[in-house]
């Protein structure tokens, strides 16, 4: 299928997700440790034992599902490395070539990162690509997922991405992309407000979107999960990471876990309250590796 941007329900005539290209699942994570992590400022600082233990307690969750951890150094200076799961956007072509797709961001407290994972994704043996027009923000592991199992990218903009900077990972990765726009500054990326947990599933939160993603969503997946918006915005259960049926997700979030649990997926509660401060949850805290 064509690697072209969908943004709204008229132009998905004649497309189906059963005709987009098979996508290999992640076969580990990338983290970084929270050594220098830090809040915004004006906010008390978080206490680092604390913090530490929350990381922790991702990790050895995600490896106790089979999904080793690889890891990446912190820097002093960038306090927000630790949520590698934001910074980039990882996959491979048809041709099972990796690659990874970095942003720019609009927040000076990000930039500065990029180099660094730059250089750890080539070590590794990725392709990296980044933004041709410096002008364009994109913010790709928090405004991208994939759909579960398809070669097909959803992507966000509103608050922290730019529309136009879709188009390339659209091209690298050789992947339609379905565009949705946010328009509640709660909630104000993807990750904060859309999950999706099955090829046919997905947990969202309605107020995020404007009619026309509504739209978009709801003709894609037969199973829309409707999540609380004030649980949604205070425990981030849409930044929970999906895998092999099991989703790890805040503790807090007790509405969104039941309903995750009720189209038959398990659940892996852990601690990241002083993480979703930062506006992130685990999915931040652990970007896929392919």
């Amino acid at each position: 299928m064509k690697a072209r941007l969908y943004s709204s329900a008229e132009e998905l005539k004649g497309f189906s997700v059963k005709n987009c290209q098979a996508m290999p699942q992640p076969a580990g994570a990338l983290m970084c440790a929270p050594d220098h992590f830090a809040f915004e400022a004006g906010e008390p600082p978080a206490d680092p034992q604390r913090v530490r233990a929350q990381w922790d307690g991702v990790k050895a969750a995600l490896e106790g599902l089979g999904r080793p951890v690889r890891l990446i150094d912190p820097v002093p200076g960038l306090p927000n490395m630790v949520l590698t799961g934001t910074v980039s956007l990882t996959g491979v072509t048809p041709r099972m070539e990796k690659v990874c797709a970095l942003g720019q961001s609009r927040r000076p407290s990000r930039r500065g990162e990029s180099e660094r994972f730059e250089a750890w994704f080539k070590e590794a043996g990725y392709r990296v690509v980044k933004p041709r027009d410096p002008a364009l923000a994109f913010e790709p592991g928090a405004d991208c997922s994939w759909h579960p199992g398809k070669r097909l990218l959803w992507g966000a903009h509103g608050f922290r991405s730019d529309p136009e900077a879709f188009l390339q990972p659209a091209e690298a990765f050789e992947a339609p992309v379905v565009l949705l726009k946010l328009v509640n500054e709660r909630f104000p990326h993807l990750s904060s407000c859309f999950r999706p947990l099955t090829a046919e599933a997905v947990l969202i939160v309605p107020p995020a979107f404007d009619p026309v993603s509504l739209e978009l969503i709801l003709r894609i997946f037969p199973i829309v999960l409707a999540a609380d918006e004030r649980e949604a915005a205070a425990m981030r259960p849409c930044g929970a990471a999906v895998v092999d049926g099991t989703a790890v997700l805040e503790s807090g979030a007790v509405m969104a876990g039941g309903h995750i649990r009720a189209i038959g997926l398990a659940t892996r509660p852990v601690d990241t309250h002083d993480f979703i401060k930062a506006g992130a949850s685990v999915s931040g805290l652990a970007a896929p590796l392919y």
